[in-house]
Formats: structure tokens, C-alpha cells, sequence
């Protein structure tokens, strides 16, 4: 770590120069940040697909002067600005959309299609935000780089792969990361969410859940649906499952203890006659705590197992683990001290954060090199749409929260905050005093 790193509670100076983060250095790259993003909403890519997103972000930085490394993990891209001694600051965005048909009503609505991986065509759209993300990244690198009068340290942009698909960050960290960028004094990281733009929002400790998906494999008896005697019938089986894995949270996990599991795909069967040989669920698992995890993921292996024991299976059922998103638990020094920045810069528009019941993989890169991190809302919503909701009572019904085909932030002053954040949190560090 660099010997100028200041203590994790110290409040730093944020700089007051407009090429480094002040709302007038943001306003200034507006008109070129509204296209950019338009561009990038227009056009997304799913995981590990975002060749073209990738280009134009390595590209821009070049443009701006930094160094840069691409195809880190598959698309992984990587920019660092040194600006003589001081402190490291990585800041990332992740860049993948989603497999979602959008229905936004916006001219620069996705259109787009690609392939699944599964040999399937979807549509694609950046129902997530993602797009959000890297405009406010290249925008803060931009501006980080117009005003290095005002910094000393070195400052790194990475935009991350894959996000939704839970790898992107791995993948990056398996392919020699650690060795491409200096060791960062803290991670920073954020992500527009549905409350009003403008705002952001922070938390320490615990602020998104951990997650596991599950694929289960129930192996049945087939026979003519006229004949079930001869059967073992998955499809009772599979429904049997369903409805007693809904105890395990209401029945097994503590009053007051966060846990969810929800089953998002049962799938047996081809005709209405046939009674099929297997059965497939898919679950979702998402906990705060790891031994309420661990006990979750024991009570699924325990109920499945013991209604195919009951239910006179051929063979046993058969487990596949994924996606695991690790809990996002922010360092409460690093935090403070972006909160602290957030409140002195936007006054009463930064807030806290609520715990959130998504996941990310974003705390894989900074465990992996060792590194405190935080991670803050950003607020994307329409704010007079929002306030009539909230007046109303009708928020989850009005306002289209992320993985909605409806999800569109608002461009300002969502872009706006969204820079301006990303630059006031890392001059927490590197303002010179």
C-alpha cells in the first residue's frame, strides 16, 4: 500500500475544481454523456458479449490518457490514470445487459437480439442499469483526468464482464489481475437503483445478500398416462417438493432472519399422456448470514431427498450448485468516509441505504487483491414520478424497479449524480490537501 494513504475515518478534502468533480465539471460533459449513454442503452450485449461496449470503453480511455489493458476474462477492461504519489482508487461498472425484451417506449429502446449460449436467440436490453454504470464511470474518468491539478495518486476504471451471470468478476481476478494494476488502497463501486434520481444512498456492513441457484434433477418412472400405477410420477413428485420447500423460511429460519428461496422453474413432461421419467427445478437462495445459508441449502438437500425416498424414486436426486453471488459486506471505514464526502457535497440527497435482497459479484475483485470496498446506491427514478407514488402509496406498482421490461432511468440528473459520485468518492482519497 502507499505510505500517503490517510487513515480509513480521516474526512479529505474533496476537490473544488471543475474538471474534478464539481457539478459544474459534470454539467459540462453532459450533452457527450447523454449520447454515450443513449448509444450504450441502444445497443447492449449480453455476458461476456460485450465486445463492442468493451472497445468504445477502452477506446474512450485511451483518448483520455489512460493506460489500458482489455480482454481481462473475456471482455474485462482495465484503465489507470498515475498522477505521481499518493493513494489507489479502483472504481467499477459492470457492463452486461440482460435477455429481457424491452418495452420502454424510449427512441433509443433496444432492439437487439443475440445468441443465449444454449443455442437459443433472446432479446436483449439493459434492463439492469448497466448501461448507467459505464457512462458515469468513463464520465468520472474523463473528469478525473481533466483535473489532475487537483489529485495525486493513481486512479483505476475497470469495467467488469458478466455481472448477471455471477463469473465476470472471477474471471477477471483468474486472469492475472492483480499483476495489470497496483494494489488499490479501497474499491468503490455503484449502482442506480429505483428511488429518486438525484440522491445516493449508503450503507456499512451487509447492503446486498449473498445468492446461490440450484438445479435439482428428479429421476422418476415413466409410463403411459393411462397405466400410473406403473409410474413414479416426477410431476407430483416435483409439486410435492415445491410446496414443502415454501416452510423452509416460514418454518425453519428465525423470525427476523432475512432469507429467501424461491423456486423459479419446474419443468417435466411432453404430452398430456405421458407420464414423464424426470423432473427439474431450479431455485434461488438468497441469505445475509452464512450459517443461515448453510442451513437453507441443508433443509433443500434434506426435503428433496427424503420426498423422493418417500415417493419410491429409481434414483437419487441429483444437485447442481450456480451462479453463487458472494454477500457484498461494505468496510465501515471506507464507508464513513465516502458518506462523509456524499453529505458534505450533496447535502440532504445523500441518505442511507436500506439492505438489499439483490446480489453482486463486485466483492470478488477487491477480496481477491486484499482491498477495503464500498458500494453505493444511486437513485434513477423520475423524481416527481416517484413522490407522487410515495403519496400514493403505489411505488412497487409505478415505478419499475431493475429486470423490468420497463426499467428506464432517467438520464438527469441520474448521469449527473451518478459522475459526480464516483468522482467525490475517490477524491476522498486522492484530494491533494
Amino acid at each position: 500500500m502507499s505510505e500517503t494513504r490517510r487513515d480509513d475515518h480521516q474526512e479529505a478534502p474533496e476537490a473544488a475544481a471543475p474538471g474534478a468533480g464539481s457539478r459544474a465539471g459534470a454539467a459540462g460533459i453532459a450533452a457527450w454523456q447523454g449520447e454515450l449513454y443513449k448509444d450504450l442503452h441502444r445497443h447492449p450485449e449480453l455476458g461476456h458479449q460485450e465486445t463492442r461496449t468493451a472497445s468504445l470503453a477502452a477506446g474512450l480511455l485511451r483518448d483520455f490518457g489512460y493506460e489500458v489493458h482489455e480482454n481481462i476474462g473475456t471482455t474485462g477492461v482495465v484503465g489507470i490514470l498515475r498522477n505521481g504519489e499518493g493513494p489507489t482508487v479502483l472504481m467499477r461498472a459492470d457492463m452486461d445487459a440482460l435477455p429481457i425484451a424491452e418495452d420502454t417506449g424510449l427512441p433509443y429502446a433496444s432492439t437487439d437480439t443475440a445468441a443465449d449460449g444454449h443455442g437459443g436467440t433472446v432479446p436483449v436490453a439493459h434492463a439492469c442499469g448497466h448501461d448507467v454504470h459505464v457512462a458515469c464511470l468513463l464520465g468520472a474518468a474523463r473528469l478525473m483526468a481533466e483535473g489532475k491539478a487537483s489529485w495525486a495518486g493513481t486512479y483505476i476504471a475497470l469495467f467488469q464482464p458478466a455481472e448477471e451471470v455471477a463469473d465476470g468478476a472471477r474471471r477477471m481476478v483468474d486472469a492475472g489481475l492483480a499483476d495489470l494494476i497496483p494494489r488499490p488502497d479501497v474499491a468503490l463501486a455503484q449502482h442506480v437503483l429505483a428511488f429518486p434520481a438525484g440522491q445516493v444512498r449508503t450503507r456499512p456492513g451487509a447492503v446486498l445478500s449473498s445468492a446461490d441457484s440450484v438445479k435439482i434433477t428428479l429421476h422418476g418412472r415413466g409410463s403411459h398416462g393411462s397405466m400410473p400405477q406403473l409410474a413414479v410420477d416426477p410431476v407430483v413428485l416435483a409439486a410435492s417438493i415445491a410446496l414443502r420447500l415454501q416452510t423452509v423460511v416460514s418454518r425453519e429460519v428465525a423470525p427476523g432472519e432475512f432469507a429467501v428461496l424461491t423456486i423459479g422453474r419446474l419443468s417435466a413432461g411432453a404430452k398430456s399422456n405421458i407420464i414423464s421419467d424426470r423432473a427439474e427445478l431450479e431455485l434461488n437462495i438468497r441469505t445475509f448470514n452464512p450459517a443461515t445459508r448453510e442451513q437453507i441449502t441443508a433443509a433443500v438437500r434434506r426435503i428433496v431427498t427424503g420426498e423422493c425416498l418417500a415417493a419410491g424414486c429409481p434414483k437419487e436426486p441429483e444437485f447442481e450448485f450456480y451462479d453463487h453471488y458472494p454477500l457484498t459486506d461494505n468496510d465501515a471505514g471506507a464507508t464513513a468516509r465516502v458518506s462523509a464526502a456524499f453529505r458534505r457535497h450533496f447535502g440532504a440527497q445523500a441518505a442511507g441505504l436500506d439492505r438489499q435482497s439483490a446480489s453482486e459479484d463486485f466483492s470478488e475483485i477487491p477480496d481477491a487483491l486484499g482491498t477495503p470496498y464500498t458500494y453505493w446506491g444511486l437513485g434513477g427514478s423520475d423524481p416527481e414520478a416517484y413522490a407522487a407514488a410515495e403519496s400514493a402509496g403505489t411505488v412497487t406498482q409505478d415505478i419499475p424497479a431493475n429486470h423490468s421490461p420497463h426499467f428506464a432511468p432517467v438520464i438527469d440528473p441520474t448521469l449527473r449524480t451518478g459522475t459526480t459520485a464516483a468522482v467525490v468518492a475517490a477524491m476522498a482519497w486522492l484530494a491533494r490537501d
